[in-house]
């Protein structure tokens, strides 16, 4: 097995080689004056099992082609089997068309891939599990929370209560639950499709006197956290943290949940963000070689 580490993920996918003991190949970008660039491969892939390691966070466009271009050369050069790792698919929350007409987005995605001959797409924690129903191949969607549950719990927070921003995520604050011990629950929001405007409804919460953690799969612009905190600091609770696999962090998001009584914010290197405390390396490697 020999991994690309891809641009986007350069740091995460020499961290998965480091767990696999295996060699790792990097990517070459050469940039032409209007923009386009030329992208190769510094070593051999003719005849190897081939993990491409791409994250598809922003700038989406660029690291969504570049995911493909290296996903097909890979295949054209002579790969025995091409896996695609992609910690963060883009446009995975327009799974469905919300409003009439929308493009379906992550479908798409899906084609493009899977045109390239991909043999196995691996993922963590996938914003909608019904994107993998699309796939022609096999797929595997690994979560994250219970690493991040483990470092909170190493940190000494065993016993923190876990908290979802809304019942669609429920499943996480029960996973995060089964480390952490200290009870879980959930909150409900709704989104304006037109508008994109969050409202969280008051819910009283048994929190008073203790640390709570929020999971989620995705932080963005951190308008639904920053409520679920802000609830939570009201009703009692000691220290509130901030933790998602997927720390997009866009804008003023990591001030604006700070400012609202946060502790900290934890979240994977799935994204290179300043908040990438836990790798999510060991977790991949693991699905790599079973």
């Amino acid at each position: 097995m020999i991994v690309v580490s891809g641009p986007a993920s350069a740091d995460l996918g020499k961290k998965i080689c480091e767990c696999l003991n295996c060699p790792s190949i990097d990517v070459k970008i050469k940039v032409f004056p209007d923009g386009e660039y030329a992208l190769r491969f510094d070593g051999d892939v003719a005849d190897k099992e081939v993990v491409v390691v791409q994250t598809t966070g922003p700038p989406q466009d660029t690291n969504v082609i570049q995911l493909l271009l290296m996903l097909d050369a890979a295949k054209d050069l002579g790969a025995k089997k091409v896996t695609a790792v992609v910690p963060y698919l883009a446009f995975a929350r327009q799974d469905k068309r919300f409003l009439n007409c929308e493009a379906v987005s992550a479908n798409t995605l899906v084609k493009l891939i899977e045109a390239c001959g991909v043999e196995k797409f691996i993922t963590v924690n996938i914003h909608s599990e019904n994107i993998l129903k699309k796939f022609q191949i096999p797929t595997l969607n690994l979560s994250a929370i219970t690493l991040l549950a483990e470092h909170f719990k190493n940190s000494g927070m065993n016993g923190a209560f876990s908290l979802s921003p809304d019942k669609g995520a429920v499943g996480l604050a029960e996973e995060a639950n089964s480390i952490l011990g200290g009870g879980c629950g959930w909150l409900h929001k709704e989104r304006d499709r037109y508008t994109g405007e969050i409202k969280v409804e008051e819910k009283s919460l048994k929190v008073k006197g203790k640390d709570v953690v929020v999971f989620d799969d995705i932080i963005s612009t951190g308008g639904t956290i920053a409520r679920a905190i802000k609830m939570l600091k009201n009703q009692g609770a000691r220290r509130v943290y901030a933790a998602c696999a997927h720390p997009l962090l866009i804008g003023e998001a990591k001030i604006k949940i700070l400012e609202n009584g946060a502790e900290e914010i934890v979240g994977t290197d799935s994204l290179a963000t300043s908040v990438r405390t836990v790798s999510l390396a060991p977790l991949i490697a693991n699905a790599l070689i079973r």
